[in-house]
C-alpha cells in the first residue's frame, strides 16, 4: 500500500528481457539508480515505481533490481521505458507513516495520454485523456493516481463524452518533485482510479 507521495526521481538504469513470444517481451528485469527509496529497505520489500508496485530482488545501497511480469509490462506504461529515463519512486507505507496523499494500491487500472499542459501563474494545469472504461470512477475534486502520484481531480469531461478526459493541477512542489513536471502531451502515463469507488461498485452489483 502507498499514499501518492512521490519520495525520490530515479534513474532507470538497464531494461534487461528475460523472454519473448509472439514477439511481445513476457517478462523484463529493471535495474533501477535511487537513495531515498532504498533507505531502509530489504530484499522482498515493495517500491511503486510510476504507480506500480514492484518487489525488490537485489539492491547495494544505490541501485536495485526488480522483475516485471508481462500482465505488468501490458497493462502499464512500464514496458515503454527505457535506459536512461526518471521514474517516480515511494516506498510503501508503514503503520505509522502520515497518509498525505490517498489509499494507493500501485495496481495501475489504465494508461492515459497527456493531453495539454496550460501553465498558470503558480500552477499548471494537465488533461489527461483516460480509456472509456474508467471513466465512471473519476470524480471532480476526487482522487487519482497519475504516474504514482496522488492528485486531486480538478475537472472531468461530460459523462457522455466519447473521449473522456480529466484535469489536474500541478502545484509548483509537484512540478519540481515528480516526473510530471517535464511529461510532454502524448505521454504515456498510468492511472489508477479511486479503490473505494471500484468497491462500492462492486458491491451495489452485487446487491442488484
Amino acid at each position: 500500500m502507498f499514499t501518492g507521495i512521490v519520495e525520490e526521481i530515479g534513474t532507470l538504469l538497464a531494461r534487461e528481457g528475460l523472454g519473448e513470444a509472439d514477439g511481445e517481451a513476457t517478462a523484463a528485469r529493471l535495474r533501477i539508480r535511487a537513495r531515498t527509496a532504498l533507505e531502509g529497505v530489504a530484499l522482498g520489500d515493495s517500491i511503486a515505481v510510476n504507480g506500480v508496485c514492484l518487489t525488490v530482488t537485489g539492491s547495494d545501497g544505490e541501485e536495485w533490481t526488480t522483475d516485471v511480469m508481462a500482465e505488468t509490462l501490458h497493462r502499464s506504461s512500464l514496458g515503454a521505458l527505457g535506459a536512461g529515463d526518471p521514474v517516480n519512486l515511494e516506498r510503501a507505507v508503514t503503520s505509522h507513516t502520515r497518509l498525505g496523499g490517498h489509499l494507493v494500491q500501485g495496481h495501475v487500472d489504465g494508461v492515459g495520454t497527456v493531453l495539454t499542459r496550460t501553465p498558470g501563474e503558480h500552477w499548471e494545469v494537465v488533461r489527461v485523456g483516460l480509456p472509456p472504461e474508467l471513466a465512471r470512477y473519476v470524480v471532480e475534486k476526487g482522487s487519482i493516481t497519475v504516474d504514482g502520484v496522488s492528485l486531486t481531480v480538478s475537472a472531468v469531461s461530460a459523462a457522455d463524452d466519447p473521449e473522456p478526459w480529466l484535469e489536474v493541477s500541478l502545484i509548483p512542489t509537484t512540478l519540481r518533485d515528480t516526473t510530471l513536471g517535464a511529461v510532454p502531451p502524448g505521454s504515456p502515463v498510468n492511472l489508477e482510479v479511486d479503490v473505494i469507488a471500484k468497491y462500492v461498485e462492486r458491491l451495489l452489483g452485487a446487491r442488484a
